[in-house]
């Protein structure tokens, strides 16, 4: 199973963009955002990494779900982390359009394995 995750584009993506969070917020003195934001965002790669370790596609689709709902949280933070003043809205409006890519590409990917499912 870890050469079909070493595939997946969205895995890739998701450890790139939680390496790009924990260095967008290292500087950042507000500790508890800080800390929330860096572990919404390494949520994400790290449930598909679970999901696709897992033996069934029941259980590789609830960790997918799982990983989609982490983006959002962190989606959600970055914002508040803006308007908030703690982030630099240029570095992190990447961030926020990657976490809409990565839940676009989750939410393919979990159609994708349940048509696969519902047919085989």
């Amino acid at each position: 199973m870890l050469d079909a995750l070493r595939g997946l584009d969205v895995w890739r993506r998701s450890c790139r963009l939680s390496v790009d969070v924990y260095k967008l917020v290292a500087e950042c003195r507000e500790f508890g955002f800080r800390d929330q934001v860096s572990r919404s965002a390494l949520s994400v790669a790290s449930n598909i990494a679970e999901g696709y370790e897992r033996e069934g596609h029941r259980d590789r689709v609830r960790f997918l779900i799982v990983a989609k709902g982490s983006c959002a949280e962190c989606w959600t933070q970055l914002l508040i982390g803006i308007e908030a003043g703690f982030l630099d809205s240029e570095k992190a409006m990447p961030l926020v359009r990657e976490l809409e890519e990565i839940s676009r590409m989750l939410r393919g990917l979990i159609a994708r394995i349940e048509r696969t499912t519902a047919n085989g």
